[in-house]
């Protein structure tokens, strides 16, 4: 089957100004936010930030309060809007939330999903997704008794990352101590 030529020039102008639109549309398209280049010395970082984070979590639920040596001294934390701020203040805000919730029966995990983390010289961020979860005897299935975001703002001294900055916010799980305090974010 042929068609009259005419159609075919009509067929292909169509093509070139269907391209030229997609071409114009994807330059003038906003960049996606660049990140600094991935080298050995970010993966290390990267790596570094990974076990702090594995390594604070891992003090929740074993009644130790030593949370203050994770952050700078003029370090800040929001938790569902309770704020603290320096190495003393906070862990006086973890011993209050301690106070403000029933001992749980069984062995407590923190699980950390979804970390993003991007290292920028001598600072990061770091956003993940947590999960706490009971297990109550070794018999019993674990039970997900909480769940929620970071995000954190980071620093690097002495080749030590350090907190500088954390906002922590519930999604599920919220107990009765944060209801006046708590805003989604």
């Amino acid at each position: 089957m042929s068609f009259p030529t005419s159609y075919g020039t009509k067929l292909l102008g169509r093509g070139l100004l269907a391209s030229a639109a997609l071409l114009m549309a994807a330059m003038g398209a906003p960049a996606l936010a660049e990140h600094p280049a991935t080298t050995l010395a970010t993966l290390l970082d990267r790596a570094q930030i990974e076990d702090m984070l594995v390594d604070y979590y891992g003090q929740l639920g074993a009644g130790r309060s030593d949370f203050g040596a994770y952050y700078v001294e003029d370090g800040v934390i929001d938790v569902n809007g309770l704020v603290a701020q320096g190495q003393k203040g906070i862990e006086d805000l973890y011993k209050k939330i301690a106070t403000g919730n029933p001992p749980q029966r069984g062995t407590f995990r923190m699980l950390l999903t979804n970390p993003k983390i991007v290292v920028n010289g001598d600072t990061a961020t770091a956003d993940v997704i947590w999960t706490g979860v009971i297990n109550e005897t070794v018999q019993a299935a674990p039970k997900f008794v909480e769940q929620g975001r970071e995000h954190d703002d980071l620093v690097k001294r002495n080749g030590h990352w350090y907190f500088k900055h954390r906002v922590i916010t519930s999604d599920g799980g919220l107990t009765p101590q944060f209801e006046k305090t708590y805003r989604k974010r």
